[in-house]
C-alpha cells in the first residue's frame, strides 16, 4: 500500500489564496476550508487508500523560543487563521485522520509519520504532500518520495540531489547555510550561494528531526 502525508497548512494557504471568497451563514471564510476537502477527497476518488493530514494548528512552535526570528502567526489574515480549526473539523468528519499540532509543527508530525510508515513492512511507498524544502531530508531512495501536488512533480532521492545538489540527510545543513525565507531563517553572510557549488559529500549531516529513517 501507498501512505500519503499531506500538508495541511501548506494546502490551506495555497487555496486561500487561489480560491473566490466563500462565507458561511455567520460570515465566516470558509472557501479555503472547503477547497481542501475537496482535494482531499479527489485524492481518495483517485485511488489514495492511506491519507493523513497535519495542520499548524497553532503557528507558534517551541521553535520561536530557540530563535527570535523564526516564524509566527503575526500579518497572517485572520480569514485564513480561523479556518484552520473549521479544516481541522471538516476532514475529521470525513473520516480523514488529521494531526493538528500544537507546540510542534505539521512537518514535524509528516517527518514522525514518515519515519513510521517506512518502517512498515506493508508500506510499498511513502508519499510526503508538500513543497516544502524541509521535508526534502525526508525522502529515501524510491521509498519515501516528496510529491508537490499543484506542479505534479514528484522527487525520490535522485531528485532531491537534482533539485538541491546534496543527499536528504543534508538538507538541514544546507537550508542553515542557505536559509529559508518560509521559516524566517537566514543564511550566513556570503555562504549562500557558494554553499551551492559544494558537492554533497561535503556537508555532514545534522539532527533537525528526532525521527530519522534508515
Amino acid at each position: 500500500m501507498e501512505v500519503h502525508l499531506v500538508d495541511g497548512t501548506y494546502e490551506l494557504f495555497r487555496h486561500y489564496y487561489a480560491l473566490p471568497s466563500a462565507r458561511d451563514k455567520d460570515g465566516q471564510e470558509v472557501a479555503a476550508a472547503r477547497g481542501v476537502l475537496a482535494s482531499v477527497l479527489g485524492m481518495i476518488k483517485g485511488g489514495a487508500t492511506h491519507i493523513a493530514v497535519a495542520t499548524d494548528h497553532v503557528i507558534e512552535s517551541f521553535r520561536n523560543g530557540l530563535w527570535e526570528g523564526y516564524k509566527t502567526s503575526e500579518g497572517i489574515e485572520p480569514g485564513l487563521l480561523t479556518q484552520f480549526p473549521l479544516l481541522e473539523e471538516v476532514l475529521s468528519a470525513a473520516g480523514i485522520v488529521v494531526w493538528p499540532m500544537v507546540e510542534f509543527e505539521a512537518d514535524d508530525a509528516l517527518a514522525a509519520a514518515a519515519c513510521a510508515a517506512a518502517r512498515d513492512a506493508r508500506v510499498e511507498r511513502v508519499v510526503i504532500c508538500t513543497p516544502d524544502k524541509d521535508l526534502a531530508q525526508c525522502v529515501r531512495g524510491k521509498h519515501v518520495v516528496q510529491l508537490n501536488r499543484r506542479a505534479q512533480v514528484t522527487l525520490d532521492e535522485a531528485g532531491i540531489v537534482q533539485k538541491f545538489g546534496v543527499l536528504p540527510t543534508s538538507i538541514p545543513d544546507y537550508l542553515a547555510l542557505v536559509g529559508d525565507a518560509a521559516d524566517g531563517l537566514s543564511g550566513p553572510a556570503r555562504l549562500g550561494r557558494e554553499i551551492v557549488s559544494c558537492s554533497p559529500s561535503q556537508i555532514c549531516p545534522s539532527r533537525v528531526y528526532s525521527c530519522r529513517l534508515p
